[in-house]
């Protein structure tokens, strides 16, 4: 059948790209491994003219692909189902970018487009350890090329072709036995893309992230070729620069998550310890170990084996995060994760292909990797950096093993879990790695290699540690940092890690003054520990002293049981009415929507109450897409240099078309009736005069009478309770209803008949009176966070031009 309105060409040219991309990076891994092994100097020279040639193939093929994926996307060709699914017409052009990564296909192809960017410049600097180390690369291309070819051999499939066509996906639905079902509505747009993509930090951060995931290949590849070529440290120099600059841009990548899922989460901060969060944190943290040996190695000879380990770890673990993110076996547990496309054992492959072949390598040749078997001094640089990098390491390993849990159930058949809080059990243990990793970045860079005069060190350390001393107890003392949801152990930690990370940034600038005269040029190091210092006070004190402004004993919502949101922390906002919370007056005054609807922002008006401040918050809600009903939240912040108001809407009744026009329906009914609604019943337990509950806190002089309600519906197995209730105030009686989200329900307690009988009103509404709940959050010194990311950056991007000066001098 001849298909109308079809434009094939751009696929059938996509697909041959991606089979030369394929047979290219197979051919340039061959020809580099044969200019690496051979010990003829002409034929290493031919062989790697060869591999040359085949990698540039290799990379034109991949920026092809790329540039054709983003012309179909842009051009809206819905008879790619690529395109078709995650994209749509109404999409921004800058989201149209995200498109490409939002699917496994298109992230896949972001990882090889950075590989290929990174050995073409490899191929220039690389020098004599071009050869094995273009090789190591384009065997990592050859892998990860296969995951993108989609073809089939001998009925098993090999990868998912981002170029199959819609009614290729979809089969035998009649809607192709069509020659013009591009014309049918269903075609005319897209599936579009995840709302929460649909924020500009998803066009940065995934691209940043990938080439952090990408450059972890080069310290892997610089090993690797080092234990094959017997040269053990030959390639420590070359690689340093490469290492820094890999930590640097992981980092950012890691921490422009952060701030996407700050502003486009509800989870009402930067990190969650989300599974996927944690997978891609791993590898950072022990590619920040391998960077501390590796110059530690360079300075003294130690610690070569360490970095051997830490660098083929890194790029290992990167893998594994890939499995993690693409298995679908997170997709319950993270908001990041991939669905199943049927691809596991590929991707399994792809983890152990690289795992057991380095692993065996590094075994065979471990007792030939240069070790000084004298220990080193305590009182040295070395022997404290490699206290560090192993603590590093240890962080990792407590973060990545109960991220695991649900593979290892998987696998195992256990059912191991962290429990119903999925944060202490990262937070009690990385609280004290804060406290020592805090510590060891104040005193060691006072310390020499090899010995250290103890005198002049102590006496340098003595005015950084006076002044820390001062600035710490002040924070404590006048901080009023009392965080003790955990207990007073946590709380202590809390304080100890602040002293450390106070130390660190204080130590740091005292170094570059005494210790280096003020020569920022060779500073990278300790303004990168200055940006990390000030990241861990930021972590600590937005941690600590988090607190929620929209506190409502009042009249609070009952989100019901499905939800980890509570009631008490969203205030309930009419539309047009002013509504006390707490330091702040706050004013749902309008909403307005942009985008045909797609977009709904709820203008609210703030006013702080002692400064008389006035600024307007706008919260959002955005249309989910993929077909699914409802709409996400997205949240809005009024900046400050010493703190952010945050603030998401968790519903609105906006949302739903067409007025409330339903009315209370009023029985009269005694301790333990039974009273029906449309999707389930409910029952009255019993009346009580300010009666204890989850949703109101009655003071003494309060004078109100409580029903308590069990309400049952019949599409879950879990019950929700109802607290509706009425006051005495100035001789009138104010009837405050409970609202029961979840079932669209409003519950009255009208008034007793007798002592026995009660009247209860109950009303089912798709749309109740127009309302908000809105919760709004404080987070002091966030910017100390963002802040100390940039300077840390900073110092990796110092030192990365550092260690290139040195090389070329």
């Amino acid at each position: 059948m001849n298909y109308i309105g079809e434009h094939l060409l751009p696929g059938q040219l996509g697909f041959f790209f991606l089979i030369l991309s394929f047979v290219a990076a197979g051919m340039a891994c061959f020809a580099y491994g044969k200019a690496a092994q051979t010990e003829h100097l002409e034929d290493s020279k031919s062989w790697r003219k060869l591999g040359r040639v085949f990698f540039i193939i290799d990379a034109v093929s991949i920026f092809s692909i790329f540039v054709i994926i983003y012309t179909l996307i842009s051009k809206h060709y819905f008879e790619y189902y690529y395109v078709w699914n995650h994209s749509d017409k109404s999409l921004d052009p800058k989201y149209l970018l995200s498109s490409i990564w939002e699917g496994q296909e298109g992230s896949f192809l972001l990882w090889m487009f950075w590989h290929a960017v990174l050995g073409l410049i490899l191929m220039k600097t690389s020098k004599k350890w071009e050869a094995p180390v273009l090789s190591v690369v384009s065997f990592a291309q050859f892998i990860l090329a296969s995951t993108i070819i989609g073809i089939y051999i001998f009925d098993v499939k090999i990868g998912s072709n981002p170029f199959l066509l819609t009614r290729d996906n979809f089969g035998d639905l009649p809607v192709f036995q069509r020659a013009d079902y591009l014309t049918l509505p269903r075609f005319q747009d897209g599936n579009g893309l995840n709302q929460l993509l649909q924020n500009y930090w998803m066009v940065i951060h995934p691209p940043i992230l990938f080439l952090g995931f990408a450059s972890t290949l080069v310290p892997f590849a610089y090993a690797i070729a080092g234990l094959w070529k017997k040269d053990y440290g030959g390639w420590s120099k070359d690689a340093l620069p490469w290492v820094s600059f890999s930590a640097g841009i992981l980092g950012l990548g890691i921490m422009m998550g952060a701030k996407w899922a700050y502003e486009s989460l509800n989870f009402g901060g930067y990190w969650a310890w989300d599974p996927v969060e944690n997978a891609s944190l791993v590898p950072w943290l022990i590619l920040v170990a391998g960077l501390h040996t590796h110059v530690v190695y360079n300075s003294t000879g130690h610690s070569l084996r360490a970095t051997y380990l830490f660098y083929i770890l890194s790029f290992v673990l990167v893998l594994y995060s890939t499995y993690l993110t693409r298995s679908g076996d997170l997709q319950d547990t993270s908001v990041h994760a991939f669905t199943n496309l049927g691809m596991n054992w590929q991707l399994r492959l792809l983890v152990f292909v690289f795992l057991i072949p380095s692993f065996v390598l590094f075994f065979m040749r471990y007792k030939k990797i240069p070790h000084i078997a004298k220990e080193e001094n305590s009182w040295s640089r070395e022997f404290w950096m490699f206290i560090g990098a192993l603590v590093l390491f240890l962080s990792a390993l407590a973060v990545i093993v109960p991220t695991s849990f649900p593979i290892f159930n998987k696998v195992f058949g256990t059912n191991w879990n962290i429990g119903e809080d999925k944060e202490f059990p990262y937070n009690r243990i990385q609280v004290f790695v804060a406290v020592i990793i805090g510590l060891l970045t104040a005193i060691t860079q006072f310390m020499k290699y090899k010995q250290t005069d103890k005198g002049a060190t102590l006496k340098s350390l003595l005015w950084p540690t006076v002044l820390t001393v001062a600035i710490s107890t002040a924070s404590s003392v006048f901080g009023a940092i009392n965080y003790d949801k955990y207990g007073i152990g946590f709380l202590i930690a809390i304080h100890l890690a602040l002293w450390a990370s106070i130390y660190a940034v204080i130590a740091n600038a005292a170094y570059i003054w005494v210790g280096l005269k003020g020569k920022m040029k060779a500073a990278g190091a300790s303004v990168a520990h200055i940006g990390f210092g000030m990241f861990l006070v930021g972590v600590l004190i937005s941690s600590a002293k988090k607190e929620v402004l929209s506190i409502n004993h009042l009249n609070p919502l009952n989100f019901g049981g499905e939800t980890k949101e509570k009631g008490e922390e969203n205030l309930t906002m009419f539309q047009g009415i002013k509504t006390d919370m707490g330091s702040h007056w706050a004013t749902y005054e309008k909403d307005s929507t942009t985008m045909g609807g797609k977009y709904m922002f709820f203008h609210i008006a703030m006013e702080n109450k002692k400064s008389g401040e006035k600024f307007t918050l706008y919260p959002d809600l955005i249309k989910n897409s993929k077909g699914q009903e409802g709409y996400s939240n997205n949240p809005d912040s009024k900046h400050y240099l010493t703190h952010d108001i945050f603030s998401y809407v968790n519903y609105a009744n906006k949302t739903k078309e067409g007025e409330d026009t339903a009315q209370f329906r009023v029985e009269t009914v005694k301790y333990k009736d039974t009273l029906y609604y449309s999707s389930g019943f409910m029952i009255l337990d019993t009346v009580g005069f300010r009666l204890e509950n989850n949703r109101v806190e009655f003071t003494e002089k309060d004078t109100a009478i409580v029903a308590k309600l069990t309400v049952v519906p019949f599409n879950s197995s879990k019950k929700l309770t109802a607290y509706p209730y009425l006051t005495f105030n100035n001789n009138s009686i104010e009837y405050v209803p409970d609202t029961v989200i979840s079932q669209g329900l409003a519950i009255q307690f009208k008034r007793p008949t007798d002592l026995t009988h009660f009247d209860i009103g109950v009303k089912e509404s798709s749309n109740l009176t127009p309302f908000i709940a809105l919760k709004v959050l404080k987070f002091p010194l966030i910017n100390f966070v963002w802040l100390g990311i940039v300077i840390m950056i900073v110092g990796f991007v110092m030192t990365v031009r550092r260690r290139m000066r040195l090389i070329n001098n």
